[in-house]
Formats: structure tokens, C-alpha cells, sequence
């Protein structure tokens, strides 16, 4: 019947046209774009005239005039049975963006027989976008029952009068106000947020869950490995913006999901550690949470030093209720961030009370004595346990033969401190040709790109090569980016001669993995003990943070900011030697 419409309309228009000339061709013109004007307007008047000519012809030919009869009547637009044929066409994602109103958008779901969840996740975000911008109110939609199928679908309980009633107030108002959130969407299947394909779609629906579930969310991301960024930067908003606190098991659940998917969100950081130092003392027994935090943190590295002070205090006074690995945490976080609390002599008792029998791995101890290290709070006897070679076979089998790059860092890091920093130590050191001195020396890239941007502008103020030598091996575990060797005047003297009067230099550059995060950016642990290391081998080091030196800026701008650090070199140090 609908193509039949369709059909006779514009074949009556085509054969009326070639049919008939003059003011009734004009006639069956105007019949169309003045049908849907008023009988007594002016332009209906003007047609009459031409009215018993277009009656005379239509009386030879009945299909065309019911066709002008049927344009007369309802203007040229399809009829709602051909858009109900036309839409049913398009796909069911196309029908859900075309929809304008809360019943075209729950039509669908029964239009187009079973609904896939996607698409059932789509409508019910949809929903929620216009609820909490007031497009729609909950109340026209919550008893539907296409709503109810949806929120079936997706594997949720809707909201019932029962609970809406609850939340009103003896005026008959909502209590929360127009902004109140779908509570409909309130459950613990939480994978249909997660399973859909659309992170969109997904990130839409996290503030209308509860605060406990967006830490389920994160938590369950974390254990998929999904670093999903929308959907992390919509839960990361909305659990800062919640004004619920964080209870310390959501608190260690956030960090450690943050610091398995690589998301340092620094307000979300922010909100943690403000919630931490809240609740932490209410915690009276409790341990693994705390060393979970304090592990995250420092896969984090980030340097909040309330929050540091807090945990610290804590470990210190209920250190009988601590487990081994809680100690520990706490000693190589603070290491990794670089931070000494004020109450180092506390801790120096407390790092004593760890043995190695204490630890299941022979790493996990070398990890504490390294992070003593760096906070010097090591001992002679400490730093022989780890330095002794029944200690290093142990660690060669546990890694199956073969020690990676990293504990061999450790380890020369720990034994150069032996050489350096105990200069009557006694224990044991690893031979000059032990293979753990062979690490390799490379960059990532985008600490290449520095060192390169450091070496250009360093080499436009010493030209020759015998003034400067790049990436050198201290055999303390790490390089030395560059190196040069000034006078008292700032000039160049030939690295391959010794001079007493030159200042040997060394230059090392800081990328942002170098760093800690927080308020405010400063070198982590390994940088600082690397600094210390070199200060006490007699070089002046010259630090050159990312946050002060861009590859981008031009070429001059470079050179000047490394001639005004090394001549800051210059004046010091002979300030120091007129003193002496």
C-alpha cells in the first residue's frame, strides 16, 4: 500500500504535467507547497480560479485526481507507516544515535527483536547523559518496561517505585535534586562495563555507579592489563569528585591498579594520600595494607611527604604487628622516592630488626640493603652479606644462571658505596673481572634525545674531542653522560692529561623516568646515590633535569644554559679552594 502511495503520486504529477499546460500545469505546481496552508489565507484565494479547471481535467483521468487529492490532504512528507519502514532498514547502532526522545530510544529495543548488549549499553548510557543534564527524568522512564528488559540485559536491577519513594522528602521533592544519579545502574556485574567494546559508552556510565564499584572497575582493569583511557580518566574524575572517603583497602586497591596500568593521575594521587593520612589511624592491626600502598608508591614514585610521614609513623609503631616484606616496602619506597623522614634514627633501629632468613628471595633482600644504601642507613655487616660470593652464587641460581641488568646495577652500586662511602670496610667486593661489571650502557629513547640535545649544545662550547668524553663506564653501575675537565678561567683542559688545577666534571642528564612525581619533581633514589657516588670519586656534577632543558629550544639557548651552569661550577669551587 505504501509503494502504491508512493507510485501513484508521482506518476500523476509526471502525466498531469505532460497532460495539461498553462495555469493548471502551474496549478499542480502550487498544490504541493501550498496544501498545508490555511483555507483563508491569501495564497489559497489566488489559487481558487484555477480550481474547476483542474476539476474538469481530473473528472477524464480519477487516478490523477485522487493523486493531487491525497497531496492536498497531507503535504508532500513521508507517511509514518514509510518511516517506521525506512528505519526499520538502518542499523540498529544508526537508530539509537538518530533517536530524539526517551520512547524512540526505547522503541528500539523492541522493534528490532533481541537486543545485543552493546547496543543495550548504549540506550542505557544514552539515558543517563540526558538524566544527568535533565533531557529526560528518571520518573518517565525508570517502570518502563523496555527499560526494565535493558537493564535485564545488561545484568542490572532497576530502580523501583519502592526506592524512589525512599528517596523523597516529606514535601513530595527528590532529595537529591534533578541531578540525582540512576541508582538503577547500581550493581555488582560490573563486566558489563568492562566487556563492552565501546569505551565511550562505558566511561559514561562510571558516574552513575558507586564509589566502591568505580574501585572495582579499576581494579578489574588492572587485573585484565586493559589500559583503557577514557574509561580511566572518567573513573580517575569521578572518584576525586566524590565526596565519600576512600576507606585504606580501596586506597591500596587504587594505587596498586594505577601502578600496574602506568596511571599517575596526580589529582586521583591527590585524593588517595588525603584519604590515607584520614583513615590510617584507625587502622590497628591491619599490616598488608600498608606495605601494599607503600609498594605502590613506589612503582609509582611518587613523593608526597605527608603521606610518607604517616606510613612511616605508622610501620614504626606497630612494628611488632609488621610482617618482614612491610619493613622492607616501607625502606625501598622511601629510598626510590629519595626521601629521609625526620626520624632516621627510629629507623635505623628498625632496618636491623629484618635478617635475610626474614625473606623468601635472596632479591628481595638485596633490594633492602640497596635501598639502606641510598638512605645511608647501611651497615658494614649489612652490606658484606650481599657483597659475599656465596651470596651472589645463590642469587645465579635463583635467576637461573644468569643475573639480570638490574641487580648487577645494584650490586655495583652497593659495592662502590663499600669503596666509597666505609673506608675501612672489611667484608668482601666482586673482583674488577667479575662478569657482573659488564652491564650494557644504553639510553631509551626519549632519554636519547637528550643526551644528544645536552651533547650538541656541550660540543658548541668545547669543539675539540680530547675536551669531552661521552657515555663513560664508572663501573659503579652506571654512566656518565659526559664529561669534561675546566680551569679556574672555565676553559677546556685535555681529559687525556692530568691537571691538578682542573675540575673534573661530570655531567649527567635526567629524563622523566629519573624523576619522582608529586607537588613537587625532584631526582629519585638511584639519581641521588649515582650523585653521591661521583661527588666522592672527586667529580663536580653537573645535574640537567628535563623539566629545564628541551631538545626543542634552539641551539644558542642551549649552549647558554649549560656555559651559565658550568661557570656556577667554576665560581664554587674556587670559593671552596680560597677557603681551604
Amino acid at each position: 500500500m505504501i509503494n502504491l502511495q508512493r507510485i501513484a503520486r508521482n506518476v500523476g504529477v509526471n502525466i498531469f504535467k505532460r497532460n495539461f499546460s498553462g495555469p493548471v500545469s502551474s496549478f499542480a505546481t502550487k498544490v504541493g507547497d501550498e496544501s498545508g496552508k490555511s483555507k483563508d489565507s491569501p495564497s489559497t484565494t489566488a489559487t481558487t480560479p484555477q480550481a474547476p479547471v483542474a476539476e474538469k481535467k481530473q473528472s477524464k483521468n480519477p487516478m490523477i485526481a485522487a493523486a493531487f487529492a491525497s497531496l492536498n490532504d497531507e503535504q508532500i512528507q513521508p507517511t509514518e507507516e514509510e518511516n517506521k519502514s525506512t528505519s526499520s532498514k538502518l542499523p540498529t547502532h544508526e537508530l539509537i544515535l538518530n533517536a530524539k526522545t526517551v520512547n524512540g530510544l526505547l522503541s528500539i529495543s523492541e522493534k528490532n527483536g533481541a537486543i545485543s548488549r552493546p547496543n543495550a549499553l548504549k540506550i542505557v548510557s544514552i539515558l543517563a547523559e540526558w538524566s544527568s543534564i535533565n533531557k529526560a527524568n528518571l520518573s518517565d522512564f525508570e517502570n518502563d518496561p523496555r527499560f526494565i528488559k535493558l537493564c535485564r540485559i545488561l545484568g542490572r536491577t532497576p530502580t523501583t517505585n519502592s526506592a524512589t519513594q525512599k528517596r523523597t522528602n516529606n514535601d513530595g521533592n527528590n532529595a537529591n535534586g534533578p541531578s540525582r544519579k540512576i541508582s538503577g545502574f547500581r550493581t555488582d556485574d560490573l563486566n558489563t562495563v568492562l566487556g563492552v567494546t565501546g569505551d565511550d559508552e562505558a566511561a559514561k556510565l562510571i558516574s552513575t555507579i558507586t564509589l566502591s564499584q568505580m574501585v572495582k572497575v579499576m581494579s578489574s582493569l588492572a587485573q585484565k592489563k586493559r589500559r583503557s583511557t577514557p574509561l580511566l580518566r572518567s573513573l580517575a574524575y569521578n572518584i576525586s569528585s566524590n565526596m565519600n572517603n576512600l576507606d585504606l583497602k580501596q586506597c591500596g586497591d587504587l594505587l596498586y591498579a594505577m601502578a600496574v596500568l602506568n596511571f599517575p593521575d596526580p589529582v586521583l594521587l591527590t585524593r588517595i594520600c588525603g584519604d590515607i593520612q584520614t583513615e590510617l589511624p584507625k587502622n590497628k592491626e591491619k599490616s598488608s595494607v600498608v606495605g601494599s600502598m607503600l609498594t605502590s608508591l613506589g612503582l609509582l614514585k611518587y613523593r608526597n611527604v605527608e603521606t610518607l610521614d604517616h606510613l612511616t609513623e605508622w610501620i614504626v609503631k606497630n612494628m611488632e604487628i609488621c610482617r618482614p616484606q612491610d619493613i622492607t616496602s616501607l625502606f625501598l619506597t622511601l629510598a626510590t622516592v629519595n626521601y629521609q623522614p625526620t626520624n632516621l634514627d627510629e629507623l635505623r633501629i628498625l632496618s636491623q630488626n629484618v635478617v635475610e632468613n626474614d625473606l623468601k628471595k635472596s632479591i628481595d633482600w638485596l633490594n633492602h640493603i640497596w635501598s639502606l644504601v641510598v638512605l645511608d642507613l647501611a651497615t658494614e655487616k649489612q652490606i658484606n652479606s650481599v657483597l659475599n660470593s656465596q651470596f651472589i652464587e645463590k642469587l645465579e641460581r635463583e635467576k637461573i644462571g644468569k643475573i639480570t641488568p638490574t641487580i648487577k646495577m645494584k650490586l655495583l652500586n652497593i659495592n662502590a658505596a663499600a669503596n666509597l662511602f666505609f673506608p675501612n670496610y672489611k667484608g668482601e667486593k666482586i673482583n674488577d673481572g667479575n662478569s657482573i661489571f659488564l652491564i650494557p650502557l644504553t639510553y631509551n629513547k626519549e632519554k636519547q634525545i637528550l643526551v644528544n640535545g645536552m651533547l650538541d649544545a656541550l660540543k658548541s662550547l668545547l669543539t675539540s674531542e680530547n675536551y669531552v668524553h661521552v657515555n663513560t663506564d664508572t663501573k659503579m653501575g652506571f654512566a656518565i653522560d659526559a664529561e669534561c675537565v675546566l680551569d679556574t678561567k672555565g676553559l677546556p683542559l685535555p681529559l687525556n692529561k692530568d691537571s691538578k688545577n682542573g675540575k673534573r666534571i661530570a655531567i649527567m642528564v635526567q629524563d622523566f623516568h629519573d624523576m619522582c612525581h608529586g607537588t613537587h619533581e625532584t631526582i629519585n633514589g638511584l639519581q641521588n646515590l649515582s650523585i653521591k657516588l661521583l661527588e666522592k670519586s672527586n667529580y663536580h656534577v653537573l645535574t640537567v633535569p628535563y623539566t629545564e632543558f628541551n631538545t626543542s629550544d634552539k641551539l644558542l639557548k642551549r649552549v647558554q644554559y649549560l656555559e651559565k651552569k658550568l661557570k656556577e661550577i667554576i665560581v664554587v669551587g674556587s670559593e671552596a679552594s680560597k677557603k681551604n
